[in-house]
């Protein structure tokens, strides 16, 4: 299933001001807790929580095909990283890359991720 995206900008930046911070090599992982997800979870079909995921990438990465590939790759890896383990839902998650993602693969990426979600909390 898709996953839901953030969309509006003051969401972005709750996340930055108040949220918790992971660096890690090629992206940094900020964390909020999501107010609106009973509000989302009630309008979904199954009533499940999920956590939203934004993602952010500066022009110093690269033009914009070098952008939406280091997106595509960031999708991919939290995806990944969903599937195989269990992260606590109910969150806003915004993905920023660095400009060393651009030559990271997706299991790498996801390996970072991993990483930085244990040094949040957001593993059960």
């Amino acid at each position: 299933m898709k996953q839901p995206a953030i969309c509006e900008n003051h969401l972005y930046s709750k996340a930055y001001a108040g949220g918790k911070k992971s660096v890690q090599r090629d992206v940094v992982v900020y964390v909020l807790r999501d107010k609106a997800a009973y509000r989302i979870a009630k309008a979904r079909r199954d009533r499940a929580r999920v956590n939203r995921v934004g993602l952010a990438v500066r022009k110093n990465v690269g033009g914009a095909v070098r952008r939406n590939r280091v997106k595509r790759v960031l999708r991919e890896a939290y995806r990944l990283c969903a599937d195989r383990l269990s992260i606590r839902t109910g969150y806003l998650i915004v993905l920023v890359a660095r400009p060393r993602a651009l030559d990271a693969s997706s299991l790498q990426l996801a390996c970072q991720l991993e990483s930085a979600f244990d040094a949040l909390g957001l593993l059960s």
